[in-house]
């Protein structure tokens, strides 16, 4: 049994919903030893999130982010607004989401779905770099 843990620093990205799959993928080339197992992404920022989602049509992430921004709208009379006003929503958008995703691993490869992909939901306007664990267990 392996196990294997590293730590990736995004760059920061604009508020949406953002590709990943190939940054996580890229720092991780142990994968290719491993015929089963599965990937541990967590997220260790509290107003950005992940999501696996569809990775075909670019249409899909931007609708995401306008169903979030209905559901947590940054005019809504929220107390904590310390911050500035797109943090209490990012916090909101966070807990709607994921702070973790598993994904499993055969032969080297993660077993994702024909359309699926791995993404960062940048919550805040400017959110800055967000860090990443990625564990991986397998054989």
């Amino acid at each position: 049994m392996t196990w294997l843990q590293r730590e990736i620093l995004l760059p920061p990205f604009p508020q949406g919903c953002h590709p990943i799959t190939r940054e996580v993928i890229d720092a991780l080339p142990e994968l290719a030893a491993i015929k089963v197992g599965l990937l541990h992404v967590f997220i260790q920022h509290t107003s950005a999130s992940l999501t696996i989602n569809e990775n075909a049509d670019p249409d899909v992430p931007v609708d995401l982010q306008r169903v979030l921004d209905t559901l947590a709208p940054e005019n809504f009379p929220y107390r904590h607004t310390i911050e500035g006003q797109d943090d209490m929503p990012g916090h909101v958008k966070s807990s709607l989401t994921d702070a973790s995703l598993s994904i499993p691993i055969r032969d080297g490869h993660l077993r994702l779905g024909t359309w699926q992909g791995l993404f960062l939901f940048e919550h805040r306007r400017r959110g800055g770099r967000r860090r990443l664990v990625l564990t991986v267990q397998g054989e």
